[in-house]
Order: C-alpha cells, then sequence, then structure tokens
C-alpha cells in the first residue's frame, strides 16, 4: 500500500491529550509518523488537509444495523455508508434482531459482513438472553469466545431483578459488561411519550421519568452485590444521572452513554404528533434535556453514541401511539455532537473524546487514538462547515431522523479504514 501524508491539519487525539498543527503520516494501514516537519517520504501521496480536524475514526457504540432480518430497513453495507460519512469507523451493533444474536456463528458472520464492507468494523453484542426475550440467560461464554464484544438484550430492558443478577454474575467470570436499556417495563409499557402536560395535551398514553431512575437504581444495587460491571446506555434523565454519578464516586463498575437527541432536543420536537421524533427513551422535558448536556463535561457520562434505530415510511407513517420508535443517527452523529461545541458548553476535545477513545475504553477495545502503530482510521472534520440534515438525502438507507431540517456546523471531509479513503 502507497504511503499517505494528510498535511495541513490540526491533530486531535483525546486518548493522548494531543491538539496541535501538523500532519499525519499512514504507511500499510498504520499510522505511522504523526507531528509536524515529517517530510515526504518517496512515492507518498499527499493530502491537503485544509487546516481542518483530523481525528480518530469514530466509534459508535450503540447501532442496529438491520441484519439479519431487517434488511429492508438497512443492511449492514447500507450502514457502513452512512457511517463513512459520518467519520465513524467502528460500530457496535445491538442483537436484538430477527434471529436474534444468540448464536456464536451470528457473531461471526456479522463481523464478517463488517470486513466486507471495507470501511467498517462491526462489533456485534451477544444477547443477554435467549431470543431477547428476557427469560433464560443466553450462552454467553461461547458468544464471548466468537467475538461478542458485550451482552445486551438492545432495546428490551432485563425487567427480573434475579436474572440480571444472574446475569452481573455470570458474566464476571468472562469480564464482560452487561448493557442495560433503562427503563422498568411495567411502567413503560403502552406508553409514547413522556408522561406530563405535553403527552396529556397530545392525548398520547405517558412513560413516567421516573421509569428510568427507578431501574438504574436497581441495577446499581444488583452491580454493588455483584461486584459485576453494568452499563446504562441511552440515559435521559436528570435522577437517573444523580444516582449514576454516585455509584462512580462509590467506586462501581457502573458507565452510561446518552445519544444526541436527549442532549440536543427535548420533548416539545415532537410537534403536532412527529413520529421521526418518536424515540425510545422518549424526549423528555428541558430541565432533563440541560442535566445531560451538563453530564457529557463533568464526565458522568462515558460516551455519545448515534443510537441509530432505521426505520422504513410504514414504521412511521402511523398515529403516534402506534408508530415505532427510533431514529437514523451515524450521519448526525458528530454534527450534533459539536453544536454543544459551538454553544459553549464542551471543549472540541471532549466532545471528539465522547466520540472516540470514551466508547473504545467502555468496549474495552483497541480503537479511537491516532497513537503511533495504531490502524489508520481516521476523520477529517470542518467544525465550521454548515450543512443541512434533510430526510430522504441521508447516506445510506435509513432517513427517519428527528433532525430532518436542521442546520449543522460541522461536517466530514474524509474518512479513511486501515489507511484506505472510504468517504470524501
Amino acid at each position: 500500500m502507497t504511503a499517505t501524508l494528510i498535511q495541513n491539519v490540526r491533530l486531535l487525539d483525546p486518548a493522548t491529550g494531543l491538539d496541535q498543527p501538523g500532519e499525519l503520516l499512514v504507511r500499510e494501514g498504520r499510522i505511522a509518523d504523526l507531528g509536524t516537519g515529517l517530510g515526504r517520504p518517496d512515492g507518498a501521496d499527499t493530502i491537503d488537509g485544509g487546516g481542518a480536524i483530523l481525528c480518530p475514526g469514530l466509534v459508535d457504540m450503540r447501532v442496529e444495523v438491520g441484519e439479519p432480518g431487517g434488511e429492508f430497513r438497512e443492511t449492514v453495507a447500507s450502514a457502513a455508508v452512512a457511517a463513512a460519512a459520518g467519520g465513524i469507523t467502528t460500530v457496535a451493533a445491538l442483537p436484538d434482531s430477527k434471529p436474534a444474536i444468540d448464536d456464536p456463528a451470528l457473531v461471526r458472520l456479522l463481523r464478517a459482513r463488517g470486513e466486507e464492507t471495507g470501511s467498517l468494523t462491526v462489533l456485534p453484542y451477544g444477547a443477554l438472553t435467549k431470543g431477547c426475550r428476557g427469560e433464560d440467560l443466553a450462552e454467553i461464554g461461547l458468544l464471548r469466545e466468537a467475538g461478542a464484544v458485550a451482552f445486551t438484550d438492545g432495546a428490551r430492558a432485563i425487567g427480573s431483578a434475579r436474572l440480571m443478577r444472574l446475569a452481573l454474575t455470570y458474566a464476571r467470570r468472562f469480564e464482560a459488561k452487561i448493557v442495560q436499556h433503562p427503563e422498568e417495563p411495567t411502567l413503560a409499557e403502552g406508553g409514547a411519550a413522556t408522561e406530563g402536560e405535553l403527552a396529556t395535551r397530545l392525548g398520547l398514553p405517558g412513560i413516567p421519568p421516573e421509569a428510568e431512575a427507578i431501574l438504574v437504581a436497581r441495577d446499581i444495587a444488583l452491580a454493588r452485590m455483584t461486584g459485576g460491571a453494568v452499563h446504562f446506555a441511552h440515559v435521559s434523565t436528570a435522577s437517573a444521572l444523580a444516582l449514576i454519578r454516585h455509584a462512580k464516586e462509590e467506586g462501581l463498575f457502573v458507565t452510561c452513554d446518552t445519544a444526541p437527541p436527549y442532549f440536543d432536543l427535548n420533548e416539545t420536537a415532537i410537534g403536532d404528533w412527529r413520529t421521526f421524533a418518536k424515540l425510545s427513551p422518549p424526549l423528555r422535558a428541558d430541565a432533563d434535556r440541560q442535566a445531560v448536556a451538563a453530564a457529557l463535561l463533568d464526565g458522568t457520562i462515558d460516551a455519545v453514541a448515534s443510537d441509530h434505530q432505521p426505520r422504513d415510511a410504514d414504521d412511521k407513517r402511523l398515529p403516534f401511539a402506534q408508530a415505532a420508535t427510533g431514529g437514523a443517527g451515524l450521519a448526525t452523529l458528530l454534527g450534533v455532537t459539536l453544536a454543544q461545541v459551538h454553544g459553549g458548553a464542551l471543549p472540541v476535545i471532549r466532545a471528539i473524546e465522547l466520540l472516540t477513545a470514551a466508547p473504545a475504553r467502555v468496549l474495552g477495545i483497541g480503537a479511537g487514538t491516532l497513537a503511533k502503530g495504531a490502524a489508520a482510521d481516521l476523520c477529517l472534520f470542518d467544525p465550521e462547515r454548515v450543512w443541512q440534515v434533510v430526510s430522504g438525502n441521508l447516506p445510506g438507507r435509513a432517513q427517519n431522523t428527528p433532525f430532518d431540517g436542521r442546520a449543522l456546523e460541522g461536517k466530514v471531509m474524509g474518512t479513511w479504514k486501515a489507511g484506505r479513503r472510504v468517504f470524501g
């Protein structure tokens, strides 16, 4: 492979604290050198970065890829197109597909599907329970051996405290993390929006925000009891974040992520029954949104994930209460996160950490860094370039974005996977 020198960039690597103008040399798919005054090796291709930011390829730890069983909504190949356009080079894929990823062969299949794209590493989650039905534990040991990065039932909460205790205890043997959808299922059942004045005015069945904190409190207690590691996905309420903050201070093995809608939008985005903004968990009151944004800075939130859930027109063109939850998020992950930077709430190095080194740490994988010798998974973006999110014009198959019509500052100019340019 020919060497490539990317010049005239701002090198940004939260894993090492690097933030300086310079250049980066790629050779044989890996980062050979970076800094200033590298000189051009004989035969190397050169790319002028135009002063844009060059950071590690983004690591997205919560993505529904459609396969198997939902290929009409999204495939690994179409998700890879959207991911490359969003600067994402590694995703962790949810297991609550049809069939669920509860068989080692399916773990290996999804990893292979990612390799086939040439642009995206797909790290499958293993199903925590057989069929993601919440009844009997799946074969955690065999799934881990096959390459499962962690264990979850995806968008389905583990409602049984006994089962969650067993899962945390058993997963410890394999140094595996349990990822929970934090929503007490009997409180959330049948709900469509956050319980409160807006849901009442729109005539929608409500989900009390306490449903999130109740399950978080229970699972923190179980983590304390078992010594197991629990990760809470897409946390969206101030009360749940307070519990997680306290658990971390106590030294428990507790981490969490959130997704851009929960720090950028509030419940008013559902407007007059706007189904593109029907998500799970539902959008919250603005006080919760502000608490989520503050937790990005103080370290309570460990990572930002796209929570990409592809849905087709038939899923969303229904009365609000019957419409499917979920929003596409791959192409907008970086731009919406950077809105916190432009608004003065986050330093850019922290924003990029939440999208690269931090999710890699949570997952325990070797990605999200510009270190010498690391795979040259790279994202080049102009933080000032404005673009508009338009449903129907997004890369990839999924178009069900809650950010439809939104103008964003921060556009990906190039993405590289193992040294090969896959976008831009």
